[in-house]
């Protein structure tokens, strides 16, 4: 179970094993203790052990040594440092695979992993499971019951491959028959009759390594999905057996997994209702990549680059559960190979941390104490640099510490505002990784392209000053009533569908009722496109949603090139532009829609790129295109609802987010995303939640160079951004 801590558990992995050199000649024992006493001086409250060394709990196979981490624990506890345990389950000791050579994943038919990384194994196999148990039922049995133990972490970072091992492939296969029920019913959902793939048989099915049928490829990503989240609840079950449950005055012991929200093969809201909270590792890049204003052109990787993907990150997080989470792993210096090195700015500790509090975070943990000797992750730099002395890092981080300490209770299990909800497509980002709309710069398949739809609205509506929260589209209240749905509307006024394209019937019902409800609708490229069996819907595009948007379509193109764009409606800056795609829109027999963007071009300029329709007591906006930064800002700046006393618009380089604390009172974080100072009017008087100092409406709070200032509003508008 879980419950937000009374304040934000700060802390980092801390791996004591590692250290097989001690500084200034200490004994193991002592370097602990000095370690420990450290974390004590940055106001560290808890630290994430054990889930990355199954040879050192069993050597040898049904050998175990599980008494070497006591000292750690007690010494955590002695301290009143929490610990997060976790299963060491993703790192498979080399006697496992000598042994066992069958438990190797396959990512193609008779494809062998090497070994020697992490995360080689079928995770599904019979004897992997077999000695996963074992080595989890000792772990779990000897330190559940360790005062210092809060919480368990359950595997790390899963999903990393799709598996074609043979057990893997029959049971998918098995699964089919189970969904379909006949080979002829599977022939007429995924239209096998195309170039002769009809089955006779389930023997018939072939293997996926060679397949381009898109049903075929959206069923076995789900499949895979679906085994990652089997995985993790089968983890989480058998720790259940052994966590400590509520007690007087002392919360249970949770159950996590840390989500790469990446992953090809999570699912991370059906992986989070298998476990008690959410808990993911928000990489980015530091330094500039944090600056306002962001960069026109910030690439998205497993780290995420430019300041409004950091704040992505997070709220991608809240989404898995839509509930507060936990930080698991986050930059402690810099992160990735000995060719990237970018430790952050002083101040940019701070900034991130008390972003992604604001955002629903109620542990925030450094990857990691040490930065190793040795390893894969040898400059991936941890709290204390290689010489294992505090410098700036520890430096800044104790600040923080001594921060998160002043605000106590008032900054955990926070509510975070939101303007704007973006719909989230776990189905459209697979289908769109097998068969993607898009092209790179160089004329191949952009395998993002769901994200390259997506992600240009969600930096659009945070340029412009926008709160956003994303929600899955399983967490759609598609059988709302009508009391319930304008709950909805009034909770998420602007609601956009951007790159939707695997969706049933169900949900484009909904998004109908919610514009005709009061809602601002708005629909990006490639919504409403397919169906949930992947194919092509036979309707009227947008589909069961083109007579309220007042305009469809029945051809598309790839854009090259930008296209100048012109509106007498959008405050358009200079350059704005539309990109990578266009859809051929064509006003209907509906009237009342509005052009609100037009394309500049003697081909593209037949059709409007962005419309509008007012439906019902709503709207419901399409754009055409995938808009650049300041094309997406101009919409989102049009769209937000108006507010008075706003806290948004004070710098171009200062953002200005919100929440809600248990209390009721309003949380507001004020970041200057810069070198050079800012000044802040206050709308409304505050408290300094670090200082104490109170602060009148309409004083100016000056910030400095990245900086960031934590304020209470008693009462206010809560919905303001």
């Amino acid at each position: 179970m879980y419950t937000s801590p009374s304040r934000v558990l700060f802390g980092a992995a801390y791996y004591h094993e590692y250290q097989p050199r001690y500084r200034d000649g200490l004994e193991p024992s002592a370097q602990l203790s000095a370690d420990l006493d450290l974390m004590v001086e940055a106001g560290f409250t808890v630290i994430r052990v054990g889930e990355s060394v199954w040879s050192t709990w069993e050597p040898q196979e049904g050998v175990f040594d599980l008494d070497w981490l006591a000292p750690v624990l007690d010494g955590a506890h002695e301290r009143g440092i929490a610990v997060v345990l976790g299963t060491p389950t993703y790192a498979v000791p080399p006697w496992l695979a000598r042994l066992y050579p069958e438990i190797t994943g396959e990512t193609g038919t008779g494809q062998r992993l090497g070994w020697g990384a992490r995360q080689e194994v079928d995770f599904t196999h019979p004897a992997f499971r077999f000695h996963a148990e074992r080595v989890i039922r000792r772990i779990v049995a000897r330190y559940a019951d360790h005062p210092a133990v809060i919480g368990f972490q359950v595997d790390n970072e899963p999903g990393l491959h799709l598996f074609h091992n043979h057990g893997v492939f029959q049971r998918f296969v098995d699964s089919l028959r189970r969904t379909y029920g006949d080979v002829e019913t599977l022939n007429r959902e995924w239209g096998l009759v195309y170039w002769s793939h009809r089955l006779s048989d389930w023997a018939d099915l072939w293997r996926p390594d060679g397949n381009v049928q898109p049903q075929y490829s959206l069923a076995w990503r789900r499949f895979q999905a679906e085994q990652t989240t089997q995985f993790i609840g089968w983890q989480a079950d058998i720790v259940r057996e052994y966590a400590r449950g509520a007690q007087e005055g002392r919360p249970g012991q949770f159950v996590t997994t840390c989500i790469s929200y990446d992953r090809p093969t999570v699912d991370d809201e059906a992986v989070s209702r298998r476990l008690d909270v959410t808990a993911g590792n928000p990489y980015y890049t530091m330094q500039d990549g944090l600056a306002l204003p962001s960069a026109e052109d910030e690439p998205q990787g497993w780290t995420t680059n430019g300041l409004w993907a950091m704040y992505q990150s997070a709220d991608r997080m809240r989404s898995s559960r839509q509930s507060n989470f936990l930080v698991t792993e986050t930059n402690a210096q810099a992160i990735g190979m000995p060719w990237v090195n970018q430790p952050a700015y002083d101040g940019q500790w701070k900034q991130v941390a008390w972003a992604l509090v604001a955002r629903g975070a109620d542990m925030v943990e450094y990857w990691h104490f040490h930065t190793l000797p040795f390893g894969a992750e040898t400059y991936w730099g941890g709290v204390l640099p290689h010489n294992g002395r505090p410098g700036r890092v520890f430096a800044e981080i104790s600040d923080l510490g001594a921060q998160f300490a002043a605000a106590g209770d008032l900054v955990t299990g926070l509510a975070p505002h939101h303007d704007v909800t973006h719909l989230y497509s776990q189905d459209s980002k697979w289908s769109m990784w097998e068969a993607p709309p898009l092209a790179t710069a160089e004329g191949g398949p952009d395998h993002r392209a769901y994200q390259h739809i997506s992600e240009p609205f969600y930096r659009g509506a945070f340029d412009a000053g926008a709160q956003q929260r994303l929600l899955h589209t399983a967490q759609l209240p598609v059988h709302a009533d009508e009391r319930e749905l304008a709950a909805f509307v009034a909770d998420n006024p602007v609601l956009v569908a951007a790159g939707f394209y695997v969706t049933d019937d169900d949900a484009l019902t909904f998004l109908h009722r919610y514009a005709t409800a009061g809602g601002h609708l708005v629909l990006g490229p490639r919504t409403a496109y397919a169906d949930t069996e992947n194919r092509a819907r036979p309707d009227l595009q947008p589909a069961l949603l083109a007579e309220a948007a007042g305009v469809h379509y029945d051809e598309f193109s790839n854009l090259t090139g930008r296209l100048p764009v012109s509106s007498d409606v959008l405050d358009l800056p200079a350059g704005a532009s539309a990109t990578r795609w266009a859809d051929g829109l064509q006003p209907g027999a509906s009237a009342g829609t509005e052009v609100l963007l037009s394309y500049e071009d003697r081909h593209y300029g037949r059709w409007p790129a962005i419309t509008t329709r007012r439906t019902g007591s709503g709207r419901v906006t399409v754009v055409g295109t995938v808009p650049d930064p300041a094309l997406a800002q101009a919409l989102f700046t049009w769209a937000l609802p108006q507010r008075d006393g706003t806290w948004r618009g004070q710098g171009p380089a200062v953002t200005a987010t919100s929440a809600t604390a248990r209390d009721g009172s309003t949380v507001r974080f004020l970041h200057n995303w810069s070198f050079d100072p800012a000044e802040v009017t206050l709308p409304a008087t505050v408290v300094d939640v670090v200082g104490g100092d109170e602060l009148a409406a309409g004083s100016v709070l000056t910030l400095g160079a990245w900086d960031v200032r934590v304020l209470r509003q008693r009462g206010g508008d809560a919905g303001e951004g």
